[in-house]
């Protein structure tokens, strides 16, 4: 089911670029907040961070629940106009968080940085895709810098931690994003037109078909997402209980973490050429299968072989994140593309947001090892739904 060549103009090397920055910003700019947590928590007056990281949730359920405006927006009013909407408003926001005094003025930072990060998923990425050649490995490459965003935010936020406190791990990306930002509007090409007044392009699949793939993407998404939360949330905290004895200074851990985040975003480029070359749905089930035993064995590791183990598992994670942008690419034209995933997001995001609020009680209560044993049995949900793609789900087409 290949797609005709777009009719916008090909998208130059700078604004591709800045598109991929934009991912890494999105995503880093979510997790500073639960890479300094204790730090923060100490200087707010409360002793431990699992009292302080329900009061991100905000921020993770904007992130969804803002996808739906942020779509609709991105189709009808223009996706350059909220990639620029995008740039100005992360930064603004991650200075405002910066400047807080207490839990509840983060809280709300917190939230309005969500709601701006709701932007790029339904809105860049689409404009990314929209003329690809190869739309498999322009969303593998996309997100492998979603997570070197990841990567960053563990690496800065720890030497700011140490070496500044952790409000510059907040105003120094936030100045940045507004600079960039200021570029996009000088390079970015103008549209001719919003996406939504255009002709579509692709033929339309039979009700059956599109209802179970429409079902599964979102389902999938929904479990893909709470792993995602659980585990990037989770991680430094993790890392920061099983390496006592080990490792305990936090510039260091940043390190390991960062690096744990570097390897495992390779997986995206290998799923994205994948992509282009196989059937989804094999590729897919290959990525799923592998999830399961990972969480289990991690579950009572220490030190050294949780590291390996936290790589193998976040492979497995990010390798998951390309599947249901291919899907989108594969099967909605792209006058609506934004609204499709504003719609997908709103759903796996709102309610994966509910793992960000849960982290920090859950741990508290029952400890890391009970929180892996549950993302194991959602890989488990996550394999299971792969396996109701249809069969003919094959490569990506050739043009997006």
């Amino acid at each position: 089911m290949p797609f005709p060549p777009a009719s916008e103009p090909i998208m130059n090397t700078p604004t591709r670029l800045m598109l991929n920055v934009g991912h890494a910003i999105d995503h880093m700019f979510l997790l500073i907040f639960a890479t300094a947590v204790t730090s923060i928590a100490k200087d707010f007056g409360l002793g431990r961070w699992e009292d302080v990281m329900p009061f991100s949730v905000g921020a993770f359920f904007m992130f969804g629940i803002g996808s739906l405006p942020s779509g609709k927006l991105g189709d009808t009013w223009g996706r350059r106009k909220m990639m620029v909407l995008f740039f100005f408003g992360m930064g603004a926001s991650a200075i405002i968080a910066s400047l807080t005094q207490n839990v509840w003025q983060m809280a709300a930072a917190l939230t309005l940085l969500g709601a701006f990060a709701s932007i790029y998923h339904p809105v860049g990425i689409p404009m990314l895709v929209q003329n690809a050649e190869k739309p498999g490995i322009t969303i593998g490459i996309n997100g492998l810098a979603g997570n070197l965003g990841i990567a960053v935010a563990a690496l800065i936020t720890g030497f700011f931690v140490k070496y500044a406190g952790w409000r510059a791990a907040f105003m120094v990306p936030g100045l940045i994003s507004i600079v960039i930002g200021l570029l996009f509007m000088k390079l970015a090409p103008e549209e001719h037109a919003a996406p939504s007044r255009k002709k579509p392009t692709t033929a339309a699949l039979d009700r059956q078909t599109m209802v179970r793939i429409v079902a599964v993407m979102t389902l999938t998404a929904v479990t893909s997402s709470l792993v995602f939360n659980f585990t990037t949330n989770g991680n430094a905290e993790l890392m920061r209980e099983r390496f006592k004895g080990v490792v305990e200074d936090p510039a260091m851990l940043g390190v390991l973490l960062a690096a744990v985040y570097v390897v495992a975003s390779f997986a995206q480029i290998v799923v994205g050429t994948l992509l282009d070359r196989y059937p989804l749905k094999r590729v897919y089930l290959l990525v799923a299968v592998i999830q399961t035993p990972l969480f289990f064995l991690a579950a009572q590791a220490q030190g050294w072989s949780l590291f390996l183990l936290q790589i193998l598992f976040m492979v497995s994670v990010f390798g998951a994140i390309p599947f249901t942008d291919a899907l989108i690419v594969r099967y909605v034209d792209n006058s609506m593309r934004s609204r499709v995933t504003g719609v997908r997001l709103a759903i796996s995001f709102g309610i994966s947001s509910l793992a960000v609020y849960l982290l920090g009680p859950v741990v508290k209560a029952q400890g890391f090892e009970t929180l892996l044993y549950v993302m194991a049995v959602i890989g488990l949900v996550t394999l299971t739904l792969v396996n109701l793609l249809p069969a003919d789900t094959n490569r990506l087409p050739e043009k997006a």
